[in-house]
């Protein structure tokens, strides 16, 4: 049993680890193509975010090698493989389910690091990346990686959900934490300054929290943020990737902003 579980979350590390090189490697490689020269002058801080986030990646890989060797060995999670075990329409609900909850544990756990003492002693190093590159979505400290690990591999013993629907949850948090550090716009403003925009969360979005920290705490969903009064709108990236400024989700004027 003790041989199994150190295998599994051995896997699970080596899995996590592979997936941020090459998701944050990809974006990283997108960067220096659409904004040559955006990462000058950051060499050493880019090594320093790949080595807290392969240290963060082994503290993830315990709780998600807890989980996947409940599941394939003992079915103790509620992850299911037949499609017909629920109805079809729980497939993109529980994603969407998933997300609103990972969102939440993470709003008010990234709001509780903000406090002085808990910044200090943790999340600092987070913030130490300035600007952050796409090389900082897993740059944690271990404290800070602890209370972001957990929550996947806690839901999975509680709400049910397809394992691809579950493999979409990973994609699109994968996805996001490296886009949304990466020193850029990637969307369209269609979609950042429009209805869609107002609820989601982009690299504009998250830009302002590593410019103002005390604001835009959300992972996903701006619901928290402005149901909290924490809701900042938008920020501004130093290199001005834009044709002129654009009106935010509540209708601030930011520049530098993608078409």
């Amino acid at each position: 049993m003790i041989l199994a579980l150190i295998l599994s979350a051995l896997a699970m590390t080596a899995i996590v680890g592979i997936r941020y090189l090459i998701v944050s490697g990809a974006f990283a490689w997108a960067t220096r193509r659409r904004h040559p020269g955006l990462y000058a002058g950051q060499g050493r801080q880019m090594r320093r975010e790949i080595g807290w986030s392969l240290v963060s990646a082994a503290i993830y890989g315990v709780p998600a090698g807890i989980a996947a060797w409940g599941w394939d060995q003992h079915g103790w999670t509620r992850i299911y493989t037949e499609i017909g075990d629920y109805p079809l329409w729980w497939l993109p609900v529980s994603v969407l389910v998933y997300l609103l909850l990972h969102d939440t544990w993470f709003y008010w756990t990234h709001r509780w690091m903000h406090r002085p003492a808990l910044f200090r002693a943790a999340h600092a190093v987070h913030h130490a990346s300035r600007p952050p590159t796409a090389w900082a979505a897993m740059a944690f400290h271990p404290w800070e990686a602890l209370t972001g690990a957990v929550v996947i591999p806690a839901l999975v013993f509680f709400v049910p959900i397809h394992v691809v629907a579950l493999g979409c949850v990973l994609t699109i948090m994968t996805i996001m934490g490296v886009t949304n550090h990466m020193g850029w716009e990637m969307f369209s403003r269609y979609l950042v300054h429009g209805p869609a925009g107002r609820w989601l969360i982009t690299a504009s979005h998250h830009q302002r929290h590593h410019a103002d920290y005390r604001c835009n705490y959300g992972l996903y969903f701006r619901f928290w943020d402005r149901l909290c009064g924490t809701d900042k709108g938008l920020g501004t990236f130093a290199h001005g990737d834009s044709a002129g400024a654009a009106a935010d989700g509540d209708g601030r004027t930011v520049p530098g902003h993608a078409a």
